[in-house]
């Protein structure tokens, strides 16, 4: 079988090393190379990196256009698959390869379509995530599922860890939807329209935390946003981020303090804050400027005054 493999991210780059270790990839499509770092050097996206590894041809576009219709028309593949590429396909691509187009998707469809569902999983407090092998069509996301393998999100699990578990899961997912298209043993499903819910892309600035809420749902919105962009807040004009948090019952009196303000700081147990529903330790934090560290470390070298207030 003749496979096209389009994405751009670690993601994709950990999914196409597990299919091509089964079924050799006859060719990877992925964006241009990128200007990064002081000097604005180009940098190729991990999936070419990872093509070239493997030794498979690569093909580069801004944007799938007339060459690229035109290339994969010449290339003439059976099948299609997408994982993270981040580009909409027309409908001219979609009719090209014999067996459509097939995109590993890291949510369970037709929960999370659209872009950053490991992280908006996590956010929300899902207790599982999994991978969804489905047809693409126009729509985002919408189309007929192949297959969908669930795993369970770990309590204190961090959206780049389930990243990981998930980049292998669809490596996984996409062996085995490959394996039912030749077999002829493919059943495609439709999705339940009355259960889609939608995520938007995350951004550097929607990781502020908000200590209004309750120490679950910071502890979840932490974890979401670990390792990029990092949940944070600001304190003494500077920016710090959270990496760990828990919920705490800390032996101090709460009454007269906002949700935000230091309730307890010392470097023997640590740095508290009252959020709307108690306590919670900041366990694991970094200030701007300075190197990642526990909260007692942190206070080892910085005081702390009761009622500081994060914002």
């Amino acid at each position: 079988m003749k496979i096209v493999f389009m994405g751009t991210p670690d993601f994709s780059a950990i999914v196409l090393e597990k299919l091509n270790s089964v079924y050799p990839v006859s060719c990877v499509v992925t964006g241009l190379d990128k200007p990064t770092g002081r000097g604005y050097q180009l940098k190729p996206s991990p999936l070419k990196v990872k093509a070239q590894e493997l030794g498979i041809p690569v093909l580069q576009y801004e944007k799938v256009s007339r060459e690229g219709l035109d290339d994969m028309r010449n290339l003439n593949p059976d099948v299609v698959v997408t994982a993270a590429f981040g580009q909409i396909l027309s409908e001219s691509f979609l009719a090209i390869p014999k067996f459509g187009v097939l995109n590993v998707h890291a949510s369970l469809l037709p929960k999370y379509r659209g872009s950053s569902p490991i992280q908006w999983s996590i956010i929300n407090g899902d207790e599982e995530s999994g991978i969804s092998v489905m047809r693409t069509v126009k729509a985002v996301d919408a189309g007929d599922v192949l297959l969908e393998k669930a795993t369970p999100i770990g309590k204190k699990e961090t959206a780049g860890e389930l990243f990981d578990r998930l980049a292998i899961l669809g490596g996984e997912a996409i062996v085995e939807a490959i394996g039912l298209l030749q077999s002829g043993k493919a059943t495609f499903t439709p999705q339940d329209e009355s259960k889609v819910s939608h995520c938007s892309m995350i951004s550097k600035e929607d990781g502020n935390v908000d200590f209004a809420k309750t120490a679950h749902q910071i502890d979840c919105f932490v974890r979401g946003m670990t390792p990029w962009p990092s949940a944070y807040t600001h304190v003494f004009g500077k920016t710090l981020k959270i990496f760990d948090v828990e919920k705490t019952d800390c032996e101090c009196d709460i009454g007269g303090y906002d949700c935000g303000q230091v309730v307890k700081a010392n470097a023997k147990e640590g740095l508290f804050v009252k959020v709307s529903d108690g306590v919670v330790r900041l366990k694991e934090i970094q200030l701007e400027g300075a190197k990642r560290m526990c909260d007692t470390a942190f206070l080892l070298g910085r005081s702390v005054e009761i009622g500081t207030k994060f914002e």
